[in-house]
């Protein structure tokens, strides 16, 4: 059957690749929640029938607010969408104030959601939300004897389940074009108030197409999902492992990760970097911790690695050196992440070169990808196969998109400027916001992605992208230098010691940094040189501390040009988190919020 519309791919899986296991999630208290295929489709039609049951028309908005994926959210999606009501995803860690500005700019009908506080953040913004009929829940627990803030009960999502004659639901579907609006997904905004970002089933069914001849997965496969299902990337993923006949298993949470990887014994999934970063400081950290020889052969070989390229193969003694760094360690820490990864692909944000090279050089192939929201999401992907990926790139743009780079030499470098894009993938648009949605988008219908790239070749002469920068996150100093922060930040950020680091420096004479440290690894070290603490103020401010600081710096600022090295830096205390307003969801820095937040430290650098 031909796939045009995003609920067409469940029963494509039916046909083609019925599984068993579908999809399955491990509940929080334990449990195992899992649908065959056939079980899925039967409970997404019950969705649908209670749906209209209900009242819901096409071109209704429901809002879906889970902390963890959970396989009620696919279910949801199909059983929304074949009755032709659009689903908007939301963050679950943003505040009342936004799930308020949400729910009444896409002028929600009905909201799903999970457990925790979800619940009481929506009920606490109802008052000021019209439109917003009623609250489901996931969870019974969460749903019993509660009522919203209109007084009407709180239902659990099943007594929604409707079951019967399907032919009012075959109507609605066979209504749904391939043009029309799948979803519309709030971007969580590093500056001002999110945007809802228009996709329609095509938008999408197109990428999911152009992705996957690049991906390593095959009927049969097990993919852990771990990444919110809110964000387009794990969607539209999710969509993929769906068509492929791949069983999908949800993480019972990001704590839970290793547990789970050895559990379930994933063939594939995707992350994002700073996941990665912490998985390779728990190996290390660890490795460190048994010390004596064990130590000093993980080092060594965890030194091997820094060799790796792709398409790369030891050869003479270097094979036996790194066929022994097999045997000793890179099989073990295989092992420990379920001994089947053939493939991981990451995204949302730069991966350090190290940690592309470690796992990859280990037999776990880390392949960086590149995509915004707005493009559903994927743009370019290294691939699998020789040749295919290239270090420090995004990898070969999508063979359905188009990609030109606006050159700006004397901002960016040598054949560097901001990456505009076309393709089928490429949205409708921001809604109600036609204003903001014309400014992005050329006079010739490009859109303008805002980040900074160029294209540069293989050996073998094929294109690959290279991301420099955020168009609007370049600092330009008091002397008129130019200065793209996130590679700094990345190349820091690998460093064991440091947890995150926002360059600042805009429009002052010299570039600096804030500081998050790695507590782990500083409260270690701490202990390692006799010294004592009571307060991580106190750590903060000891003397043998920063000359520890200063030394991991002056030891990462020869890569960098002088214009571009740290003069100074302030350690900071505070844990910058989802929770805490400084990242997004997505895991980038709100940079404005950075800046207003530390006003007072960043003025004292700089003896404002």
């Amino acid at each position: 059957m031909e796939i045009k519309r995003l609920f067409d791919i469940p029963y494509y899986q039916l046909e083609k690749y019925p599984l068993d296991r579908c999809v399955a999630g491990k509940h929080m208290s334990g449990r195992v929640d899992s649908y065959s295929t056939k079980e899925f489709i039967a409970t997404a039609n019950k969705i649908s029938l209670g749906l209209m049951k209900l009242g819901v028309q096409p071109g209704d908005k429901i809002a879906l607010i889970s902390y963890n994926n959970r396989p009620e959210w696919n279910v949801m999606d199909i059983g929304m969408q074949q009755v032709g009501a659009i689903n908007v995803p939301v963050y679950p860690t943003i505040s009342p104030a936004d799930y308020e500005y949400i729910f009444n700019d896409a002028k929600i009908k009905y909201c799903f959601v999970g457990h925790g506080d979800l619940l009481e953040k929506v009920r606490k913004a109802q008052p000021n939300i019209p439109s917003l009929k009623g609250i489901f829940t996931f969870d019974p627990d969460t749903a019993e004897g509660e009522k919203d803030a209109n007084g009407t009960e709180v239902k659990h999502w099943e007594t929604l389940f409707e079951e019967g004659d399907l032919s009012g639901v075959e109507e609605r579907k066979a209504a749904v074009k391939e043009g029309d609006l799948a979803t519309l997904i709030y971007t969580s905004g590093t500056t001002g108030k999110p945007k809802g970002v228009m996709l329609t089933h095509h938008n999408i069914v197109s990428n999911i197409e152009a992705v996957l001849p690049i991906v390593p997965i095959e009927n049969g496969h097990i993919a852990l999902s771990f990444l919110p299902l809110c964000h387009i990337f794990e969607r539209t993923v999710s969509y993929a492992y769906f068509k492929k006949g791949v069983s999908i298993m949800y993480a019972q949470s990001i704590d839970t990760l290793g547990d789970n990887l050895k559990e379930f014994r994933p063939h594939f999934f995707t992350t994002v970097p700073r996941l990665l970063e912490k998985v390779y400081e728990k190996i290390v950290n660890g490795a460190r911790t048994k010390g004596g020889l064990s130590w000093k052969i993980f080092s060594w070989a965890e030194n091997l690695t820094n060799e790796f390229e792709f398409d790369w193969k030891p050869s003479g003694f270097n094979s036996i050196k790194w066929g022994l760094a097999n045997k000793l360690v890179f099989s073990k820490v295989h092992e420990a992440l379920g001994g089947r990864v053939i493939g991981i692909v990451t995204g949302a944000a730069a991966c350090p070169r190290k940690m592309a090279q470690f796992f990859s050089a280990i037999g776990i192939p880390i392949r960086e990808g590149y995509g915004m929201t707005e493009t559903a999401p994927a743009l370019s992907i290294n691939g699998f196969k020789p040749y295919e990926a290239m270090l420090g790139t995004v990898g070969p743009v999508l063979n359905n998109v188009d990609i030109k780079i606006e050159v700006d030499a004397e901002k960016y470098g040598a054949g560097a400027g901001e990456i505009l894009v076309k393709g089928p993938n490429v949205m409708q648009g921001y809604y109600n916001k036609p204003e903001k949605t014309a400014e992005e988008f050329t006079e010739d219908g490009w859109f303008r992605t805002g980040d900074v790239g160029k294209l540069v070749k293989n050996k073998k002469g094929i294109e690959f992208l290279k991301i420099t920068d955020r168009k609007k996150e370049l600092l330009k100093t008091s002397g008129g230098k130019y200065v793209a922060p996130a590679p700094i930040e990345g190349r820091f950020r690998e460093d064991f010691f440091i947890e995150q680091m926002m360059v600042i420096g805009e429009s002052k004479k010299f570039v600096s940094g804030l500081i998050t440290p790695s507590w782990e690894a500083l409260q270690s070290w701490c202990k390692d040189n006799n010294i004592s603490w009571t307060t991580k103020e106190e750590i903060a401010k000891n003397p043998k501390v920063l000359a520890h600081y200063q030394s991991i710096i002056n030891g990462l600022n020869p890569n960098f040009s002088k214009i571009e090295q740290i003069k100074k830096f302030e350690l900071i205390t505070d844990e910058w988190t989802v929770e805490s307003g400084v990242l997004t969801p997505t895991m980038k820095l709100k940079r404005r919020v950075v800046l207003e937040r530390y006003k007072g430290i960043i003025d004292e650098i700089y003896n404002v």
